[in-house]
């Protein structure tokens, strides 16, 4: 096998890696609706779509970590988890390469499935109470 060493244990891995990738292409296409009025928030430049790509890379190898050495919970829903996670990711990376801003924002909302999927089994603690199974 590669000589890999696991620097990140799992909740490090979450808290410093996927999350904040997760969180920077959910906060990259939108609409905020407040007393001051409507705000549309969208890449406008090629560095902001570019930063998109890269969050979105970083949650498709994410889904890849989750299922190296001590990191899977199971062999078998885990995996599937993890594996949507990757697909999603991939579908993530299309749509920001495409410059695409409701597919950003219709995949993040798939993005947010697979994840809350995940926590509900294996991570119920951090998965809001409305989407506990």
């Amino acid at each position: 096998p590669p000589p890999l060493r696991h620097v990140a244990d799992l909740k490090q891995g979450m808290r410093s890696v996927l999350e904040p990738a997760a969180d920077a292409y959910w906060d990259g296409v939108g609409t905020i609706i407040d007393q001051s009025g409507t705000t549309e928030i969208r890449p406008e430049t090629t560095e902001d779509w570019d930063a998109l790509v890269n969050h979105a890379y970083v949650i498709a190898e994410s889904g890849n970590l989750l299922m190296l050495g001590p990191r899977p919970k199971d062999g078998g829903e885990w995996m599937q988890m993890s594996r949507a996670l990757v697909d999603v990711g991939e579908k993530a990376i299309r749509a920001a390469e495409a410059h695409n801003e409701q597919g950003v924002f219709d995949v993040g909302a798939e993005v947010y499935e697979v994840c809350t999927s995940c926590h509900a089994k294996y991570a119920a603690e951090l998965t809001p109470p409305n989407t506990r199974q």
